[in-house]
């Protein structure tokens, strides 16, 4: 498909982030979203399209239409084409909500969350980088894990560099330089203390010395603290996650069956008009990679984790209509601007 590349929403490290508009007339907004880079620095974005092509399909990961190289102003740029996430990201949703969230939507978006990770451990790999900021948001409320630019194989070997955000890592990362997937659960309970008080989990202060931080996190028997004002349930969840051994630190799925995370969830009324809507514009064309328009080798569908018992119809509408169904979204490691 031909596209125009469309207004710059976000920049990092890895480059710029611009919405796609398709050149064939599609008369709804842009859904997608494209990553570029220079070729000579396109090793994360590279990597991100690999892993993505490798898990498969989720509905609580971003998914990801493909990649191409383009020639623009002399300079020979890598694109990654994502889902749009029209509502940014998580961080974005805390900082606009005055700093912290309702107990309640801490454990929705800890839900969604965990479904991805649990999916993404599932399948041999681990992301090695969550944080608010790589959590992203939709219009229809759909909340999508994304930026697999670090993610590894579990249990692949592991150079000398810090893998992710320093006030996340666990302490086997710190100590061992090990990173498979109890890191990413060590990771997720500092995101729920984030979304929980607005603040890092760890108290680290402007003018801080971080080695002296990684020391606290690696060897001493301290951990992050937990919110005096979250319900015991969910003290006695973050107590799971932030266990230092990592082979008795809980797994996603383990997890997702405490106590905290109990409690029907919303569904959207909307999600599946939408996604019908969105076949309209087919963006096949991106890649060779694709199987048809939507079953791209980066989406499989999740294994089913329902108990037996289905607590009311609207889980079980969940069940046969929404969990199935795909959804748009964009990145991490990158700076709104507007």
């Amino acid at each position: 498909m031909e596209w125009v590349r469309g207004d710059t929403i976000g920049s990092g490290s890895f480059g710029t982030v611009n919405l796609v508009v398709p050149k064939n007339g599609c008369s709804r907004s842009p859904l997608t979203a494209v990553k570029s880079c220079e070729v000579v620095d396109s090793v994360s974005l590279k990597n991100e399209k690999e892993v993505l092509d490798r898990i498969g399909s989720c509905p609580q990961i971003v998914r990801c239409f493909g990649d191409n190289y383009t020639v623009e102003k002399g300079v020979k740029l890598y694109n990654l084409f994502l889902e749009y996430a029209s509502k940014g990201s998580l961080a974005d949703e805390v900082k606009k909500s005055g700093g912290n969230l309702p107990e309640s939507d801490v454990k929705r978006y800890g839900k969604s969350i965990l479904k991805g990770l649990r999916f993404v451990h599932s399948k041999g790999f681990v992301h090695c980088d969550v944080k608010l900021r790589n959590v992203l948001l939709f219009g229809n409320g759909d909340v999508k894990l994304a930026d697999f630019g670090l993610a590894k194989r579990n249990g692949g070997k592991q150079g000398m560099e810090i893998r992710g955000t320093p006030l996340n890592l666990a302490p086997e990362s710190v100590n061992e330089n090990s990173y498979d997937s109890p890191v990413d659960i060590w990771a997720f309970g500092c995101a729920i203390v984030e979304m929980f008080t607005g603040k890092p989990a760890w108290n680290f202060e402007p003018g801080t010395n971080m080695a002296g931080l990684l020391i606290k996190i690696g060897v001493s028997d301290e951990v992050p603290g937990i919110p005096l004002e979250l319900s015991e349930e969910g003290k006695d969840f973050l107590g799971k996650c932030f266990v230092k051994d990592p082979k008795n630190r809980w797994t996603a799925e383990m997890l997702l069956d405490h106590p905290f995370m109990a409690g029907d969830e919303i569904i959207s009324l909307n999600r599946c008009q939408e996604e019908e809507e969105s076949i309209s514009c087919s963006f096949e064309e991106f890649s060779a990679s694709p199987r048809c328009p939507f079953d791209f080798p980066d989406w499989v569908s999740t294994e089913s984790t329902a108990s037996s018992y289905v607590s009311s119809g609207l889980d079980r509408i969940r069940e046969l209509v929404c969990d199935e169904v795909p959804n748009w979204l964009a990145s991490e490691n990158w700076i709104t601007l507007r």
